[in-house]
């Protein structure tokens, strides 16, 4: 059976429950954490760092430590835009995918992406360094309006020997035990325009291998999602197993299915939703606060319309939040203070409802996945990734010690029935 390990997607050093939840997982036997150069921009990384001061060494060289690089984004994109930064001198063959992410899987960007990790990490070496994502060069060849995919994959895959050779090289200087490559590419269809084929990678690890001058590639991970909706990815777990590869699930409960993103999870309705509603509606059902009252009333009618609690954050952050902050603007003292008040209890439950509902639906459009799931969408989830074969570990993003707790729960239950 597979095992969980911890991603930190959305773990930040500045979050002491997500400290504590990493604490609390190390010690109680989860053995892998994965992690980014770009997650959180940087502060994931550190939490990890945080984490681990709480263990001693034998502890602390247990742990696999599985990091990547390839994305330009947030803190590194402005350093990366000014003219005089030191990214500037590096020959990094930048993918300008979009004004707020580009990428590089260069030699040259990953030594110092690797080099930023290890500081943020504060140790000097770790088990796995990883591409992130390199298909996209694919995506921006395709975006460009390139139609023979031949073309782009000679092109791809230079790309990738070349990274590979600097990744060697780290290996022989002792700053990573090993590689690999996460891409969300190796789940789709092989008849994807975007599919990236992994089967020549184990060649171009060995090439890589004997330009570096290692008598063996350390190519040895693969990452990709997985789940009970998106099961293409298997086909490239079965092949990694039957090389020798380990195998990390990513994305065990958002799915992409019938193009619509699912969260494969149930939640409880919130307790407390209306009690706030109504307090922050009475308290801005006045002239001086009208626009705020018909925000809430507006926000009300449409938390049953969000089918994925991602779109929710991407509108909250995106419209709701500006819209608020602009208005905050004009109110001063006291019913300003209170006026906060109120909308940070209500949002806090709001999201809660909106959580609740998603799922309610989600539970609804996905009844043939789930028929004979009696359990939650999530243990149901990740109990069929434990149960597969072909994968090492099922990442998971757990922020609080309870979800942990969930998480060795059903790891302890799927023991005891093989």
């Amino acid at each position: 059976m597979a095992e969980f390990g911890f991603g930190t997607y959305r773990i930040a050093d500045t979050n002491q429950s997500h400290i504590d939840a990493l604490v609390y997982a190390i010690k109680n036997g989860i053995n892998l954490i994965d992690t980014s150069t770009n997650y959180f921009d940087g502060a994931s990384e550190k939490a990890i760092a945080k984490a681990l001061k709480s263990f001693d060494e034998s502890i602390k060289n247990d742990i696999k430590i599985v990091s990547k690089y390839g994305y330009i984004q947030g803190s590194l994109l402005n350093e990366y835009n000014d003219l005089n930064s030191k990214l500037r001198d590096l020959e990094c063959d930048v993918v300008e995918y979009t004004t707020e992410c580009y990428h590089s899987i260069s030699k040259e960007f990953m030594h110092e992406m690797l080099s930023r990790s290890l500081q943020r990490l504060e140790c000097e070496s770790i088990d796995c360094y990883l591409i992130h994502n390199p298909e996209y060069f694919i995506l921006d060849m395709i975006k460009k309006g390139e139609k023979n995919k031949d073309i782009i994959l000679e092109e791809m895959y230079e790309r990738i020997y070349n990274a590979f050779i600097g990744l060697e090289q780290e290996v022989k200087e002792g700053r990573i035990k090993s590689y690999g490559i996460s891409s969300n590419s190796f789940a789709k269809n092989e008849n994807d325009m975007e599919f990236l084929p992994y089967e020549p990678l184990l060649d171009l690890a060995k090439k890589a291998a004997q330009k570096a001058g290692n008598k063996k590639h350390s190519f040895n991970t693969v990452e990709l999602p997985i789940n009970i909706l998106e099961k293409e990815g298997l086909k490239c777990s079965f092949w990694a197993k039957e090389n020798g590869l380990r195998v990390l699930a990513n994305r065990p409960l958002n799915a992409f299915f019938n193009s619509k993103m699912y969260r494969l999870a149930d939640y409880d309705e919130s307790r407390d939703y209306y009690m706030y509603l109504n307090e922050l509606l009475d308290y801005t059902d006045n002239e001086l606060l009208r626009d705020i009252y018909n925000l809430v009333n507006d926000l009300d009618g449409k938390k049953h319309r969000f089918g994925f609690i991602g779109n929710y954050d991407m509108f909250i952050h995106s419209q709701v939040l500006p819209y608020l902050q602009k208005a905050l603007l004009d109110i001063e003292g006291d019913v300003r203070d209170k006026l906060i008040e109120y909308i940070n209890l209500f949002l806090v439950e709001y999201r809660a409802m909106v959580e609740y509902e998603s799922s309610r639906k989600t539970r609804d459009e996905l009844k043939t996945f789930f028929k004979k799931c009696s359990e939650s969408m999530q243990r149901c989830a990740l109990k069929y990734l434990l149960k597969q074969e072909s994968i090492d570990y099922v990442l998971v993003g757990a922020r609080r010690v309870k979800y942990v707790d969930e998480l060795l729960s059903i790891q302890d239950e799927i023991k005891q029935h093989i």
